[in-house]
């Protein structure tokens, strides 16, 4: 037995050693990676170096200044047309109201422009052709507005076309009953100042005492001492 053994280790017929390394895997793996992380770094250095040497990085950079200028450029414009789209909405509002405002004063201004047509075609009735009067009471209106107050209202013309100019005053008396007994009452500020040419519109309110009824409204005119007009309202 022992002859074959020392046979066997002697001849071809030995059994083939092998030779392996006692690195361990996880430090192969480290390696490995550090080697792939190298050549990744030294490829990207290489990329990097050729494009520069060829300009790229350079024109790149160029590009993109002038895109950030372009944008710069593109928001100023825009913020300066919404400033003038601003400004003018605002005018367009400002000419809208002012159009508004004078259509408005147009219409009443027509409104008067016919109650005037108006007031002069009525006015022109009352003169006569042939009058000898120089001053007349037209339109002498009274009413009852409260229970203690009363509007009056007088029209006094001069039938004469182009007459002097008069200077007069008006007296209203009020007359009635007071608590059952007879009562008169002039207007309580006195007689009204009276200016006119071709005619003179007066009205006013009188405060009544407690317990009154008005039965009758006279209107006069006076020239200095003597009447030149008077009329008489039935309440």
């Amino acid at each position: 037995m022992r002859f074959r053994l020392l046979r066997r280790r002697l001849t071809i017929s030995t059994p083939r050693m092998a030779v392996r390394s006692a690195m361990p895997w996880p430090l192969r793996w480290v390696l490995l990676a550090l080697v792939f992380g190298f050549c990744a770094a030294v490829a990207l250095w290489a990329f990097e170096t050729g494009k520069n040497i060829a300009g790229l990085d350079r024109h790149t950079r160029e590009e993109l200044a002038a895109l950030r200028q372009q944008v710069a450029q593109m928001q100023d414009e825009r913020d300066k047309a919404q400033s003038i789209a601003n400004t003018s909405g605002s005018l367009l509002t400002a000419e809208r109201a002012t159009q508004e405002r004078l259509l408005a004063q147009i219409h009443q201004l027509e409104l008067d422009n016919r109650s005037l047509r108006d007031d002069l075609g009525f006015f022109e009735k009352l003169i006569p052709a042939n009058s000898v009067e120089d001053v007349a009471i037209r339109g002498l209106q009274a009413e009852i507005v409260a229970s203690q107050q009363l509007r009056w209202q007088v029209l006094v013309i001069q039938p004469v076309k182009s007459g002097p100019e008069f200077k007069g005053r008006l007296e209203l008396v009020l007359s009635g009953t007071l608590a059952g007994k007879p009562w008169e009452q002039p207007l309580p500020q006195g007689p009204v100042p009276l200016q006119f040419r071709q005619y003179r519109r007066l009205e006013g309110l009188v405060d009544l005492p407690p317990q009154v009824s008005v039965k009758q409204v006279t209107a006069r005119i006076f020239d200095g001492s003597s009447s030149r007009a008077v009329q008489t309202l039935k309440l």
